[in-house]
């Protein structure tokens, strides 16, 4: 009976972390990135790299919603990449002064546009 009061602790550690840690992009070839739902490249979400990815239902499930920008995007762990600016950020908020208020992410930016 006292294995198992310990097990319940560390069963509840690990869900909490899962739940506390954003899930990680992937890069399935050099400057692509995915996340769960989607892939893009330099040139912004890209239905072609989602479908090879991803499959054809992720594909059609995201690009049959319509128009939308491709340019400006933001992936399932809060990553949001500007294709204009060439660089992805922490998040896609402005600050006060009208500006992207997002700390840029060195590691995202140069997998996605190689800087």
């Amino acid at each position: 009976m006292k294995p198992n009061l310990l097990l319940v602790p560390l069963l509840s550690f690990c869900a909490l972390s899962a739940i506390a840690s954003p899930a990680q992009l992937r890069s399935p070839e050099p400057g692509v990135l995915c996340d769960r739902y989607v892939c893009a490249d330099a040139k912004g979400l890209s239905e072609a790299l989602t479908r090879r990815h991803m499959g054809d239902k992720a594909a059609d499930k995201i690009f049959s919603q319509g128009e939308f920008d491709l340019t400006e995007f933001t992936f399932s762990n809060g990553i949001f990449c500007d294709v204009k600016e060439r660089l992805c950020r922490e998040d896609r908020y402005f600050g006060e002064d009208g500006k992207r208020s997002g700390a840029v992410s060195e590691r995202y930016t140069e997998q996605l546009f190689g800087k």
